[in-house]
């Protein structure tokens, strides 16, 4: 008479595999799971940023953001975070926000408020802003695929760029 038991072996090394692996995922992160997120300078004084990017012929990127938004937190970290570090001109619009900024106009608003009038509803969205507030480029809306967002990013400020050097 036999009987058909596996043998326990396969199984424990099933689970001791099991439990190493979750053990390494808890352990050996990725470095930047443990990195602070990246913040990019809240907008404070549209006309004078504006300035600041017109004198170095940059378009100025206005990210329109909302809290807790993953699509947000790629697009800093990957993207604007780095290229605002190297001086790109980047400043950041919350949607929601009650932060006082100073408009295009010279007018004190709040961040909100600036989002209502630029008719945005979509986080994140990037505006190209050049001299007097002009919007040079379409704006970018949304996430986009991650495998793309940084080929669309350098499409927009290529082109923006071009119409700032014309």
């Amino acid at each position: 008479m036999s009987t058909n038991f596996s043998s326990p072996k396969p199984l424990l090394k099933r689970r001791t595999c099991l439990v190493i692996s979750l053990f390494a995922g808890m352990v050996f992160k990725p470095f930047n799971a443990f990195a602070a997120s990246v913040q990019l300078p809240s907008a404070q004084s549209l006309p004078d940023e504006l300035d600041k990017a017109s004198k170095n012929k940059e378009p100025l990127i206005v990210m329109v953001s909302l809290a807790g938004c993953a699509y947000c937190k790629m697009a800093r970290e990957s993207y604007l975070g780095p290229m605002q570090k190297q001086g790109f001109p980047i400043v950041q619009v919350d949607m929601k926000s009650d932060r006082p900024v100073k408009g295009l106009s010279g007018q004190m608003q709040t961040h909100d408020q600036l989002v209502k009038q630029w008719r945005v509803s979509v986080a994140p969205t990037l505006i190209f802003l050049g001299p007097n507030g002009q919007e040079l480029v379409d704006r970018m809306e949304g996430g986009y695929l991650p495998d793309f967002y940084g080929s669309y990013l350098a499409e927009r400020i290529a082109k923006a760029k071009k119409i700032l050097r014309d």
